[in-house]
């Protein structure tokens, strides 16, 4: 299954923000990667390199490939509502996405690896996509047998909170999508105007 593998905090140094999580590495060396990093006559990037670089962002951030986010804003454009919007609540209700938002992952990384080692289950079937889109209703749970390990437990223990679009019942292990995420629940850096700006050239 292709994704991206290489290095983290470089990838979060090139776009000043830690798009894969805490990140000690990216504190100490927030600034570019390269021998050139520190110097601050960097050039000006043009209007596009700004949408193409929202663009990388927001791909790096969710761990999608080209086609796989090209194929996402598609969806959106044909999809009732403003673009952009709808374009981040599609890539927010993304599997692995809604696993990592409910806790029971670290990082999304880590929530890719526990659905395609099918760990998790959706309306009580076990599945192992983690592009799958979920819908208001569905229902995110534990696989049984899966309960007891220990990056499910370590990750629900430091479990974030906050994320009012989702509903977590921790004597179940299972969470609910209450409703589609509203643009201020979501709380990822992206310019998404950037985004269908650079599809509608």
């Amino acid at each position: 299954m292709a994704r991206y593998t290489g290095p983290t905090t470089k990838i979060a140094r090139k776009f000043g923000d830690p798009i894969y999580g805490a990140d000690k590495y990216f504190e100490k060396k927030n600034f570019p990667p390269g021998q050139h990093g520190l110097n601050k006559k960097r050039r000006k990037l043009s209007e596009y390199g700004l949408q193409l670089k929202e663009k990388q962002k927001a791909k790096y951030t969710y761990g999608v490939l080209e086609k796989q986010f090209k194929n996402l804003f598609d969806k959106a454009q044909r999809t009732k509502g403003v673009t952009g919007v709808v374009l981040l609540q599609l890539l927010e209700t993304r599997l692995d996405n809604v696993v990592y938002r409910l806790g029971i992952a670290p990082s999304r990384r880590a929530a890719r690896q526990l659905v395609t080692h099918r760990h998790i289950t959706v309306n009580g079937d076990v599945v192992n996509v983690p592009s799958m889109n979920l819908r208001p209703g569905d229902i995110i749970g534990v696989r049984e047998r899966s309960k007891s390990l220990e990056v499910i437990t370590e990750s629900l223990t430091g479990r974030r909170t906050g994320t009012p679009w989702l509903e977590w019942d921790s004597s179940l292990m299972t969470g609910k999508v209450l409703n589609l995420p509203e643009r201020d629940d979501i709380p990822e850096n992206i310019r998404e105007q950037l985004i269908v700006e650079l599809y509608s050239k």
